[in-house]
């Protein structure tokens, strides 16, 4: 199981997104900053690292959304597991990153079509900031989104 995290970055009524670059997983959709967390790490440290790796962003005030949990395939055992957060306090000058292109998207902007399809279920919920949990059965390839809870 990979332990991993997200962070919307909030400004007003945009979000930082990223576009993650050729042959990264998940490579050419959006999603928020974050990534693998490290061993001994917390998912809070692992976040705050990962934004700023991915984005040049230091962040702080992070509000925890929830959790989720990503099946790939026909398995027993959960693929992913990741921490959701959230921040309106950020310093620092967004820089470019081998992750992908970063972008600022207007909160009624947000590419849907070009994100992973269980955000369409849970994304609203946070930026309603409230809190979930949610549970995703993608195909081996993680093309189809078979089934979900939340």
């Amino acid at each position: 199981m990979i332990e991993a995290t997200l962070c919307h970055i909030l400004d007003e009524s945009k979000v930082l997104l990223l576009r993650k670059s050729i042959g990264l997983f998940g490579e050419g959709k959006w999603n928020a900053p974050g990534g693998k967390l490290k061993k001994g790490e917390s998912p809070e440290e692992g976040v705050i690292r990962e934004v700023f790796e991915e984005t040049g962003l230091n962040i702080r005030d992070l509000k925890k959304h929830g959790l989720l949990k990503f099946y790939f395939g026909q398995k027993e055992e959960i693929d992913w597991l990741v921490y959701v957060y959230s921040t309106k306090k950020f310093e620092g000058t967004i820089k470019a990153s081998e992750e992908g292109e970063l972008k600022w998207f207007h909160l009624k902007d947000i590419p849907y079509n070009e994100m992973w399809e269980d955000d369409w279920y849970w994304l609203p919920i946070l930026l309603d900031n409230k809190n979930f949990e949610g549970v995703f059965y993608f195909d081996a390839e993680g093309n189809v989104l078979i089934d979900y809870k939340i």
